[in-house]
């Protein structure tokens, strides 16, 4: 590898077409190969990348990469650095507008493409969305802290207890809303766990992300910003919610309930789905549009709950056919005090699990069953083996989401060991996340293909 910054990063083939053209990073070119021309910006090579390509930013902002081999010249059109950071800007008071506090955790939102490894770090301050969001200003006085750095895998208990208390503090400072940056990863996890440490809120707490970066063409990154903005300072519904777009274009976006939420694409900019239930509300920049009426109302005072535990030897269990005893055994061995299984169906496991999970049940082991399928109920009462199981200690928790219970029995199992307590915790609804009936027209799914589908696509589409 050169340590010429000239040529940061490039090595190998790459690094003497580059030379023998005078190509240097930040270089605006047209590099000409066998397959046509491409024009853009010379960008630094990630270290652990292969040294087989050259890295351009095209005009329309996507990088592509240029197989070296293939080059046949370089045109310099001329050389710009180009610079990253995004200023920060004082946000504008006006007293006529409400106070929103944004609490930023890291995450893609809050982000930085980082050259030198090709990834996206968390390096943005929230002063600094603000420089590239001007039309928050539009809504509110932002006031903004940065809590945290890290990806949101990276977020444990400590940081959903430190963001609960920090909530519950702005509330009693008086602010009308509040937003928190977060990465869309888990945020589910953070939106659910908050649903049960933050209660009866008088104000809105939005959580927000997006699902490309701030130096992407099709970042959702300053839509879902403004939305979230503007339901914590007009909206007034006073509950945990994740703001995310709602279809895959910028027409509006979607409010989640915190604790029916889930993630459920790796990578479209519409990730975030209501489970089991319907959102709450959609949101554009113009306007709020409740889909349903029976969420917390905004109060005009500042008493909030604020119940920041958690233990942290819980553990999830996907079942899977052929799963064996050791994998319950070992969460025993190791001192686990509660376990939540996704099973299979109404909620099953096979037969081989049966002397572990009363092992479990011996050694006071809270065990609850969720269903893997996400939409649906737990029915163990339905097959005999599932009042076998019951019989075993394992509890059916209802419609609770597999991460839903799992943050909740922590959240329980926080507050005490006494299992019967546990079990009046987990199964009393709180926050949504258990609800007597799922929604006639909760559960469309489009499976692609089926003509009568496609001629309803064709149709809508007119």
């Amino acid at each position: 590898m050169s340590d010429n910054n000239d040529f940061k990063g490039y090595s190998g083939p790459a690094l003497e077409v580059l030379k023998k053209y005078n190509a240097m990073i930040w270089s605006d070119v047209e590099l000409i190969t066998d397959n046509g021309s491409f024009q853009g910006l010379i960008l630094p090579r990630s270290e652990t990348a292969d040294d087989l390509h050259i890295v351009l930013k095209i005009p329309v902002g996507y990088n592509i990469g240029i197989a070296a081999g293939k080059i046949t010249d370089i045109r310099i059109n001329g050389r710009k650095e180009a610079h990253y950071k995004i200023p920060e800007k004082a946000f504008p008071y006006d007293y006529r507008k409400p106070r929103v506090k944004l609490l930023g955790t890291g995450g893609t939102i809050a982000s930085r493409l980082d050259y030198r490894t090709g990834a996206v770090i968390p390096a943005f301050s929230p002063g600094e969305l603000y420089g590239s969001v001007p039309e928050l200003a539009d809504y509110c006085n932002l006031e903004t802290e940065k809590l945290y750095g890290v990806f949101s895998e990276n977020m444990a208990p400590e940081n959903w207890i430190g963001l609960a208390e920090a909530i519950g503090k702005e509330i009693e400072k008086g602010v009308q809303g509040i937003v928190i940056g977060h990465g869309t990863d888990t945020m589910h996890h953070t939106s659910a766990i908050l649903s049960f440490m933050v209660q009866n809120s008088p104000v809105p707490i939005v959580m927000v992300g997006s699902q490309r970066s701030s130096d992407r063409p099709s970042s959702d990154a300053a839509l879902n910003l403004i939305h979230s903005v503007k339901t914590a300072a007009e909206s007034d519904i006073a509950e945990i919610m994740v703001c995310m777009f709602g279809p895959t274009s910028d027409i509006y976006g979607l409010l989640h309930r915190g604790t029916r939420v889930r993630k459920m694409h790796s990578s479209y900019r519409s990730t975030f789905r209501t489970i089991g239930d319907i959102p709450i509300a959609t949101v554009s920049r113009e306007k709020i549009t409740p889909l349903r009426n029976d969420y917390k109302k905004r109060r005009h005072d500042n008493n909030v709950t604020i119940n920041a535990v958690f233990e942290e030897k819980v553990a999830i269990v996907y079942y899977y056919p052929n799963m064996h005893p050791d994998i319950i055994d070992s969460l025993i061995k190791n001192g686990y005090k509660g376990i939540i299984i996704a099973g299979t169906g109404l909620g099953h496991v096979n037969k081989p699990l049966y002397p572990a999970l009363d092992r479990a049940r011996q050694a006071g082991v809270a065990v609850y069953m969720t269903v893997q399928t996400l939409w649906g109920y737990v029915q163990m009462y339905v097959y005999e083996t599932g009042r076998v199981m019951m019989d075993l200690g394992v509890i059916p928790a209802a419609n609770m989401l597999p991460e839903v219970a799992y943050v909740k029995l922590g959240w329980a199992l926080g507050q005490t060991n006494d299992l019967e307590k546990v079990k009046e915790i987990m199964l009393t609804p709180i926050a949504g996340e258990i609800t007597e009936r799922e929604p006639s027209n909760g559960y469309l799914i489009y499976q692609g293909g089926l003509p009568e589908v496609e001629e309803f696509i064709k149709l809508n589409r007119k």
